[in-house]
């Protein structure tokens, strides 16, 4: 297909890689930032626009790949009516595209995007919607061509999805930086938590994360809890973080203490 990419930043560039080695043309790259637009454009000999107007209507769709708060703005002033334009947010619901782009959908690949760091596009689930049939099914091709997970959920639906998201990765991650800070306060390696990170992430990936809860809160072991707590006396929000998990796993897995 042919391609504009509407945004210059990791999401559009993961994408435009992942069109780029399954066929697709990126005909342009749109977007505010002249040096990472032009950057962008030129290792695919795309055409690079910095004013939004400017954009052709020869593509096949139109992907919006920026900050969601600027999406409904920038929508607003696309040159374009019944062309398909799509944006890959997971909290903006399809309705937030104006009334006058009459052929809208969504294009969200769930996973963490990095600067620099290739990831393999063939396991990135791909959420997709439209508001019209026969754009689902054009987007369900697209998606299908770089992946191997393309599902169809509605806005609602895919809300939901984005949440839970950041409790994975989000949140998991604020933790793996909680736990570096504790330890770099005592001069302990970080490193050594590794090992117990890769195994906790293994066994996800085949197992419920309830089934495979363990620690002090899930064994109800109150003498640790409170060593804990304790321990985290100088840190009130921290400690209240402590408290808080432990409390939600004590109520998953059995009474609370």
């Amino acid at each position: 297909m042919k391609i504009t990419l509407i945004g210059s930043g990791n999401v559009a560039t993961h994408l435009a890689i992942a069109f780029h080695q399954h066929g697709h043309t990126l005909l342009e790259v749109a977007g505010r930032s002249e040096k990472s637009v032009k950057k962008l454009a030129g290792k695919y000999n795309s055409t690079p626009v910095l004013n939004i107007r400017d954009l052709n209507k020869k593509s096949d769709v139109y992907i919006i790949a920026v900050p969601d708060h600027d999406i409904p703005l920038l929508a607003r002033q696309l040159p374009l009516s019944n062309q398909l334009v799509v944006h890959t947010s997971g909290t903006v619901p399809l309705r937030a595209f104006p009334k006058k782009l009459t052929n809208t959908g969504i294009f969200y690949p769930l996973q963490t995007f990095t600067a620099g760091k290739r990831v393999n596009y063939a396991n990135i689930p791909v959420c997709i919607e439209a508001r019209l049939k026969a754009s689902e099914r054009k987007l369900s091709t697209l998606a299908g061509s770089i992946s191997e997970r393309v599902v169809h959920l509605d806005s609602a639906k895919r809300a939901w999805l984005h949440l839970s998201a950041v409790l994975v990765n989000n949140f998991s991650n604020h933790l793996f930086t909680l736990a570096e800070e504790l330890l770099q306060k005592k001069n302990i390696p970080f490193d050594l938590l590794r090992p117990l990170i890769n195994e906790t992430a293994a066994k996800v990936m085949v197992s419920s994360p309830k089934e495979i809860q363990t620690g002090p809160a899930k064994r109800g072991d109150t003498t640790t809890l409170q060593q804990h707590l304790k321990m985290l006396e100088k840190d009130a929000l921290l400690q209240a973080i402590y408290l808080v998990l432990s409390n939600s796993i004590e109520e998953h897995h059995g009474p609370r203490l």
